[in-house]
């Protein structure tokens, strides 16, 4: 049982959440991430990792399905949550490249992109940090972006509400033309990394993306987050998560991240149902 020490809105979605989890964070790296359950028969959700200190971690996670509406709604600091696994999947070698973007439009890859970013910097990077949400009512909070890592940070929205108008990968279309970059990273929607790799593609750029597939136990057994990956199969969550864009056969990915949709949405109505009758 590990306790949970911080948790904390971000916006009307998604959350901030620290646990005490020492057996992890001795040894996560970037590129790793965690696996919760809340309790012994439930469900296994892998998460990112936005920060590692003191024997604890803190996560980034949206309220989009039953086990996270649980955790946002029946845990509070002082509880204790069943267990926490890994560091799971394959580190990324951090290290010099230069110019380095890294660029999310979502709760996991927001996550990573802070922690990346710092741990980028140690190397003597240059570090251009790009944030997107939908408006500016969804931004985080100041002091959970990634600004205070990098050396440049922009916050993009599609309603142009806050800070540069349109999507991550404008803004990287820009900085390329006018500029050299040695290493894009990207995180968050799977359209919006897929959107990234065909224009880093066409400019030569090296391009890593975070493939957070549908996972189940997260040692590469179950086989539900199988990529094609440079005409092979590969598991995202042993192989990666994060991983050579230019290699993946994204519409393959996608199509295989839309299996589940009817059954999660059950899922999710009737523990919301069950808050409402309460």
């Amino acid at each position: 049982m590990l306790r949970i020490t911080g948790k904390i809105d971000l916006n009307s979605i998604d959350f901030y959440m620290e646990i005490e989890a020492p057996h992890v964070a001795r040894k996560w790296k970037p590129g790793n991430f965690v696996i919760l359950m809340l309790h012994e028969k439930g469900e296994r959700i892998p998460e990112s990792v936005y920060s590692v200190r003191d024997g604890r971690i803190g996560m980034f996670i949206r309220r989009h399905g039953k086990t996270t509406l649980e955790l946002y709604h029946r845990f509070k600091v002082g509880d204790y949550i069943y267990a926490v696994s890994g560091p799971h999947g394959r580190e990324f070698p951090i290290k010099h490249y230069g110019t380095v973007i890294y660029a999310s439009d979502a709760v996991c890859g927001h996550a990573e992109n802070a922690s990346f970013t710092q741990e980028l910097k140690k190397y003597d990077n240059y570090v251009i940090s790009i944030q997107t949400f939908e408006t500016g009512k969804e931004v985080y909070p100041e002091e959970f972006l990634a600004e205070k890592h990098a050396d440049e940070h922009y916050v993009t929205t599609l309603d142009g509400s806050a800070g540069v108008k349109g999507h991550y990968t404008d803004l990287i279309s820009k900085i390329i033309s006018e500029r050299r970059v040695d290493l894009v990273l990207t995180g968050g929607s799977l359209a919006g990394m897929f959107k990234a790799s065909e224009l880093t593609r066409r400019h030569g750029i090296p391009n890593y993306a975070l493939v957070r597939t549908i996972m189940v136990d997260g040692t590469g057994m179950c086989g539900s987050c199988r990529v094609f990956y440079g005409g092979a199969v590969r598991f995202a969550c042993v192989d990666g998560p994060v991983m050579n864009a230019h290699l993946i056969d994204w519409e393959d990915v996608m199509r295989r991240d839309k299996r589940f949709i009817e059954e999660q949405e059950k899922a999710k109505n009737l523990f919301l149902s069950k808050i409402i009758a309460r």
